[in-house]
């Protein structure tokens, strides 16, 4: 997602200040005090804990009095969104249909910095409710470079947005087979780019394939991608390609003019 421009005199610093402190906590670090806090914002450990303090005063965290962690509250955001967004509403209904039809996993996804984020997901239908360590439900983030949803997002960004995107990025290895040279991943991305489409074979997770292709407006602009996951007991990442590609380019293109 990109950042909107804006005038050095409106941008709030102690709000953006904030944010960064809330946006510290993830999956890896469900927990911090003002010194965890502190090394994963840039602030002083002094400021880390005056943001974190008022952030527990307002609702949005909760703490022992030494270590802090999300509070219920933060999905306000979430649920306002997801019940208010226009890509959710418009992209469920072909979602659940898919879902119905193969007994597979569906989800729309964007980017957000390093990372994907699930704005849409169907039901299973049948089959087995986990698929991912992390879980697919809404609004669940991963790590773009290994998944092919973040392939085909990072496919759609222009030759100079890619170059910056890797720029000292961290290429962290999540299994034997995740890309973590820039330079093979760079070649990856080309390839998506030609094909207009990703398989990603066990790259996020041992024992998980994945096929994505990208949600694009009648501009051309890459909006969002589409995915079906499956285990090699499902389907092996041959027969995955075969079957499942054609749906997916398919409802990409009924999508289109509602995008």
């Amino acid at each position: 997602m990109a950042s909107t421009p804006i005038a050095k005199a409106d941008f709030i610093e102690g709000m953006a200040k904030g944010m960064a402190v809330l946006e510290s906590f993830d999956t890896e670090r469900q927990r911090l005090n003002a010194t965890l806090a502190a090394q994963r914002t840039g602030l002083t450990r002094a400021a880390a804990r005056r943001h974190l303090l008022t952030l527990a005063h307002l609702g949005y965290l909760e703490t022992d009095g030494s270590y802090f962690w999300l509070a219920p509250k933060v999905l306000r955001f979430s649920g306002s969104y997801l019940a208010s967004a226009r890509l959710p509403r418009v992209l469920q209904p072909t979602l659940n249909r898919l879902a119905a039809q193969t007994q597979q996993s569906f989800s729309a996804v964007v980017l957000d910095g390093d990372e994907v984020v699930i704005v849409a997901r169907s039901g299973v239908y049948g089959a087995p409710a986990r698929v991912l360590a992390y879980g697919l439900h809404l609004g669940a983030r991963l790590p773009a470079h290994p998944t092919s949803t973040g392939r085909v997002l990072l496919a759609a960004l222009s030759p100079a947005a890619l170059t910056a995107w890797l720029k000292n990025r961290p290429l962290h290895r999540l299994t034997p087979q995740t890309i973590t040279q820039v330079g093979l991943l760079r070649q990856a991305i080309t390839q998506v780019r030609r094909d207009d489409y990703c398989l990603a074979v066990e790259e996020h997770e041992l024992g998980v394939h994945a096929l994505a292709v990208p949600l694009r407006n009648l501009q051309g602009q890459t909006v969002a991608a589409l995915n079906v996951v499956a285990s090699p007991q499902q389907m092996q990442a041959q027969t995955l390609q075969r079957d499942m590609l054609p749906l997916l380019q398919e409802a990409a293109r009924e999508l289109r003019g509602l995008l």
